[in-house]
């Protein structure tokens, strides 16, 4: 899920939020169920994370996501049609 209305993404993230998209796009493609996708992500993510920031520095990456999750910022992404293939 990209937001990017302004175009103010740096293009790494552009381009690394455009690959993760197409990654959830296969594992639907494969009947992967979405919390296994999510929680497959999720990890990745934390792993990552964790090799290149202190434990204060993920912990406020962490503070930032559920501070979006509070404040509604992720309700779209529930009234958006779910990623997988084109509908006929």
């Amino acid at each position: 899920m990209q937001h990017d209305p302004a175009g103010m993404a740096p293009e790494d993230l552009s381009h690394a939020g455009s690959v993760v998209d197409k990654a959830i796009e296969y594992m639907m493609e494969q009947r992967i169920a979405p919390i296994s996708i999510a929680s497959a992500l999720l990890g990745g993510a934390l792993g990552l994370l964790a090799r290149t920031m202190d434990d204060r520095a993920v912990a406020a990456v962490l503070r930032n996501a559920l501070a979006s999750v509070e404040s509604g910022e992720l309700s779209e992404a529930r009234r958006a049609p779910p990623p997988g293939p084109p509908q006929m």
